[in-house]
């Protein structure tokens, strides 16, 4: 294993509670230069994958490996690019989610959904849904100033900061002193499913409440449905999730409609969690207490864009938004024009890493008790992989030798075997300096 690789699992797998020495029963496979990045994109990938792995054979009590394919890493991490309905190519971007050139600088704008279609348009002062009408309308303005009209409308835009910029952010600077993730023990109910007589485990499977979308909540659930949960997506009526995003991620999942204003489906909502083991949502912070989400025993998970605290912890967001927020977008990116990740990696990782800790969060529920809620953002992921998460060093396959043309540093002969040599036996020299002669001569 890569120790880059192993290292960053391990980091996750601490994060997670998870014993150190089930890291070693992981084993990476496939081929390499995937989702290709100047941060370690596929580390992060490899890493939150790994860790779902091992809390799903932790949790079933399993003695095998766990497995991880860079080929088959690197294909979910863009699993909606992939999609086919009926042959059919998705569509994963609308026209107005897209980077915008401002009076200053860039905005990145999200409008895939009609409501959030209208509160930019509307932000604007734009009254035709077309490219050109908002092209002109943002190029008027300071970036920063579409950003802020947009979420006072009900939109999503963001301006594009570099690392710098948001690292002197109040957000961004809240994201920082905070860990990846949280896991609390909020008090010592008996796990939902053992809450029958005689304290025996109802039977039958897992049963994982999905209140997300778009994508990592819908990525996390969709792993635990692959391990045998029965997971049930809830959506309102009147605002499903688009088509193309639910048809990708939803595979292994049962989904109902709820309309929470109507009292007989807000009964039917609380009929579902008296009976769930494990709630997953994407709503911003404070929705389980105004909702009356809360039950005790249950395995709580709350995944946001960024995070429930701070100036933005309100705020709605997603992966490409928080790549432009947080100075990933330009690093990314050129003198010219920002860039972005091959992969919506925040989402990805974070809905495997997700997984991981609901499972992690079951495993010690099961000998301990407690109602358990866990806790990660978008932002918190982009931090981890632009700051803490360890990165390949060319130093480390590096050495110094001296020789006739001083201290030369070069890189050490990637060909080794045991018992093998580790390094030449004499340093380069200057041109034409030997006899044309065999050194045993």
């Amino acid at each position: 294993m890569d120790n880059t690789v192993r290292t960053g699992t391990e980091l996750l797998w601490s994060a997670l509670g998870g014993d150190p020495a089930l890291v070693d029963r992981v084993a990476f496979t496939g081929p390499s230069g995937l989702l290709p990045a100047r941060l370690p994109v596929m580390d992060l990938a490899r890493a939150t994958v790994a860790v779902a792995g091992l809390a799903a054979v932790e949790r079933g009590g399993l003695p095998g490996r766990v497995r991880v394919d860079d080929g088959a890493v690197a294909t979910a991490f863009v699993s909606e690019r992939h999609l086919r309905v009926g042959g059919r190519a998705p569509v994963n971007f609308a026209p107005l989610s897209r980077f915008w050139k401002a009076s200053d600088g860039w905005v990145r704008t999200h409008a895939n959904y009609p409501h959030h279609r209208a509160a930019l348009l509307s932000a604007l002062g734009v009254r035709e849904e077309s490219v050109e009408a908002v092209e002109a309308a943002i190029a008027e303005r300071r970036a920063v100033e579409v950003e802020t009209a947009a979420y006072a409308a009900g939109g999503l835009a963001v301006a594009l900061r570099t690392p710098e910029e948001w690292a002197a952010h109040e957000q961004g600077r809240e994201v920082a002193a905070r860990p990846l993730l949280t896991r609390e023990r909020l008090d010592d109910a008996a796990p939902a499913g053992k809450r029958r007589p005689g304290g025996k485990r109802r039977p039958g499977p897992l049963r994982v409440l999905d209140l997300t979308r778009v994508l990592a909540g819908p990525v996390a659930t969709r792993t635990l449905a692959l391990l045998g949960a029965d997971v049930l997506r809830i959506d309102p009526p009147g605002n499903p999730e688009l088509p193309d995003q639910h048809a990708d991620t939803n595979v292994g999942k049962r989904t109902a409609a709820l309309d929470l204003d109507r009292p007989a489906d807000r009964r039917a909502l609380d009929a579902l969690l008296d009976e769930a083991d494990v709630l997953v949502t994407g709503y911003r912070p404070g929705a389980l207490e105004r909702f009356g989400l809360h039950r005790a025993g249950l395995v709580i998970a709350r995944i946001s864009a960024w995070g429930d605290y701070g100036p933005w912890g309100e705020r709605r967001g997603f992966d490409s938004l928080v790549q432009v927020a947080t100075g990933i977008a330009a690093a990314e990116g050129s003198a010219d024009e920002p860039g972005a990740l091959p992969a919506q990696a925040l989402d990805h990782g974070s809905g495997y890493l997700l997984a991981a800790a609901v499972l992690r969060s079951l495993t010690e529920q099961e000998s301990e008790g407690g109602t358990r809620l866990v806790r990660l953002a978008l932002a918190q992921t982009g931090h981890w992989l632009a700051h803490a998460l360890p990165r390949y060093v060319p130093e480390d396959h590096l050495t110094e030798t001296s020789g006739p043309l001083g201290l030369l540093r070069h890189a050490v002969s990637p060909v080794r075997y045991e018992g093998g040599p580790t390094a030449w036996s004499r340093p380069p020299g200057r041109q034409g300096g030997d006899d044309p002669v065999w050194s045993g001569a």
